[in-house]
């Protein structure tokens, strides 16, 4: 999950902001990732991006390379469905 806010330069180019999405949707794919949904949002984020990436390397390059462009910053969390979840709770230890 990555939360998003507009940089200047991408705050003056908002109406391309879905091209912008589509671009990086692109570039998630050729990494061997996919996209699977984009939500633009009204609060302290623009907009919220749910994306999964062979792994963490890969997605830090990835938002790495789409924050070099200019018109965002992000935040990146790293989440983990039921099926993750399940195996990281198998490692606890108590």
């Amino acid at each position: 999950v990555a939360l998003f806010r507009w940089t200047e330069q991408g705050i003056q180019n908002v109406k391309d902001t879905t091209k912008r999405a589509a671009k990086f949707s692109d570039a998630v794919k050729k990494a061997g990732g996919k996209v699977k949904d984009v939500y633009w949002t009204m609060g302290r984020y623009d907009g919220v991006i749910i994306f999964e990436a062979p792994d963490d390397e890969t997605a830090t390059a990835i938002m790495v390379g789409g924050c070099a462009q200019g018109n965002v910053r992000t935040e990146t969390l790293r989440a983990f469905d039921e099926r993750a979840m399940k195996k990281v709770l198998a490692k606890v230890r108590r």
